[in-house]
């Protein structure tokens, strides 16, 4: 069986503001965050995701940009941020069969967390 073309998929996001943007995902999100300040760009890793960031002065890009998470337990992940997110909402069931939950960073990228129902 030949080699697979593609590896893994790493979503890169925009940042109006860094040290903010990392400093959300490691103290809410739990992610271990990285800056390259001379280079404007950022990286947070957790559980083997890993989500990158780019320095971007339009706000626009970041509201109209998303990332997708899946999970092995979407209700711990919930339980984990509940204490850390006051305006964070149940976990929805969706029509397509997955439950998920929904987190907006502080620049508003949507970062939606989901698990297959039944998984």
């Amino acid at each position: 069986m030949p080699s697979p073309l593609f590896g893994k998929a790493i979503p890169v996001l925009a940042s109006l503001d860094l040290p903010r943007t990392l400093a959300f995902y490691r103290d809410i999100l739990g992610f271990e965050v990285h800056h390259f300040a001379h280079a404007d760009y950022g990286i947070a890793q957790r559980d083997g995701t890993e989500l990158h960031f780019w320095k971007c002065p339009d706000r626009h890009i970041a509201e109209n940009t998303s990332c997708y998470l899946r999970v092995p337990d979407i209700q711990a992940v919930h339980a984990e941020l509940r204490d850390r997110i006051a305006s964070l909402a149940d976990v929805m069931h969706t029509d397509w069969g997955m439950d998920e939950l929904v987190v907006f960073d502080p620049d508003g990228n949507l970062i939606k967390f989901g698990q297959a129902r039944g998984e």
